[in-house]
């Protein structure tokens, strides 16, 4: 029986047909991977992130005190006890201003001149009324001479008979009418110098000068304007020339909860801490506590001076106080650490722990961490925390001096995190 030619042809293995393995495409998956692999290899140099900057501090030991710790934490400002607003003490218009912010001052210095025309024709007025005084004395002086010469005459001639009793009478009360004429020239004359006096003075209150020492942090009015010792005039009148500040009689003022006010005594030691530097200490002493409380915040105040320590002087071998550092400003914020007592006599005090930026501290998971720099990379490091004085925090345990660890960062921080320090 004859094969149908069409089963026979479907039979047959075509040869040239392309099976799953052959080379080409063996060559497009090597060609894709290759691909895959230059692109991860371009992430890795060109696209991955690099080294996280930061910026870190050390952590320093502090200096050994004698004190035993923080018992009472407050905050307040820095005052000027000596602190004045300079005017005038007559009304008149501003000619010269002698004086800008921030310049210092010494005592005497002319601050500013008012016009004194007004003044001075008052002075000289003054000072002509006194001349025509002072001549009105030297008149009654000799019509008095006079007076006695013919109250003499007139005796004689009544001694002999020819002169009567009356005229005699009339040449003594001449005599005692031009004493007391000039008694009174004389008193005119006094009366005149005290005016001259008074005039002299309103002339020299148009000059304005420093009642003390300081440093000027305002000026008030320019050339032109009117200046009072009084309010008046609307806005147009000006009360101060400058506001003055003796900038070596700057204190801290703290209020101090009423509950806690027994633990701040006269005398205490005090570390400061100014807003503006969180990373300076500075030493000082308790002077008193006003004594009343404020029965609407429960509050006492309290001023707290600066430690200064003496400096020797130029003239001789005595001491003064040192001046004041003069990053040291009036108004600034600062807090205050009110210090234990001192150890008794003989016991050695503990280490103090050291105070590092409040910004370096966090909490992670439910704990207390730093993120200390070691070999290029961030650690972090769980560490136990005390008091606060100011932007400072005291670290118990976990760090010791000289580590440097991270108080600003970029991006958020994690253990092994590579980082650079700028």
């Amino acid at each position: 029986m004859p094969s149908d030619p069409r089963t026979l042809e479907a039979l047959r293995i075509d040869r040239e047909a392309k099976q799953p393995g052959s080379r080409p495409g063996l060559l497009w998956g090597a060609l894709a991977a290759l691909l895959l692999l230059a692109i991860a290899a371009g992430w890795y140099f060109w696209g991955a992130p690099g080294p996280v900057e930061v910026r870190a501090v050390t952590v320093e030991q502090p200096s050994q005190g004698p004190g035993a710790g923080t018992v009472l934490n407050a905050s307040g400002y820095v005052t000027a006890r000596r602190r004045a607003t300079v005017s005038s003490k007559v009304t008149g218009r501003v000619v010269q201003v002698h004086v800008e912010e921030g310049m210092d001052v010494r005592r005497g210095q002319v601050l500013a001149r008012l016009d004194p025309t007004t003044a001075e024709r008052a002075l000289a007025l003054a000072e002509a009324e006194l001349g025509a005084a002072r001549r009105a004395v030297a008149e009654y002086e000799v019509r008095l001479d006079q007076a006695r010469l013919n109250a003499g005459r007139v005796q004689q001639l009544s001694a002999e008979g020819i002169a009567t009793k009356a005229q005699h009478d009339d040449a003594d009360a001449e005599v005692k009418a031009l004493q007391a004429r000039l008694a009174l020239a004389a008193e005119q004359v006094r009366v005149s110098e005290r005016q001259v006096a008074l005039r002299q003075a309103d002339l020299s209150d148009t000059v304005i000068v420093a009642p003390f020492s300081g440093v000027a942090i305002s000026k008030d009015p320019q050339p032109g304007e009117m200046i009072s010792p009084v309010s008046a005039g609307g806005g147009f009148t000006r009360t101060g020339i400058c506001t003055l500040v003796d900038m070596e009689s700057l204190e801290i003022e703290v209020d101090v909860n009423e509950s806690y006010i027994h633990r701040v005594a006269a005398g205490q030691r005090v570390e400061a801490v100014l807003d503006a530097y969180p990373d300076w200490r500075i030493p000082a002493h308790v002077i008193t506590m006003v004594p009343t409380a404020d029965r609407q915040k429960a509050t006492v105040l309290v001023r707290i001076g600066f430690d200064r320590a003496a400096a020797a002087g130029t003239s001789g071998p005595a001491e003064r106080e040192a001046p004041l550092d003069p990053r040291i400003l009036p108004d600034m914020g600062v807090k205050v650490a009110f210090l234990g007592a001192s150890p008794p006599p003989g016991a050695s005090p503990s280490a103090p722990s050291p105070r590092v930026p409040a910004a370096a501290v966090r909490t992670d998971g439910g704990s207390t961490v730093v993120f200390v720099v070691k070999d290029g990379r961030a650690e972090r490091r769980a560490v136990r925390t005390g008091s606060t004085a100011g932007e400072m925090v005291e670290i118990m345990s976990g760090l010791t001096p000289g580590e440097r660890i991270v108080i600003e960062s970029p991006a958020p921080l994690k253990d092994g995190l590579a980082v650079v320090v700028r």
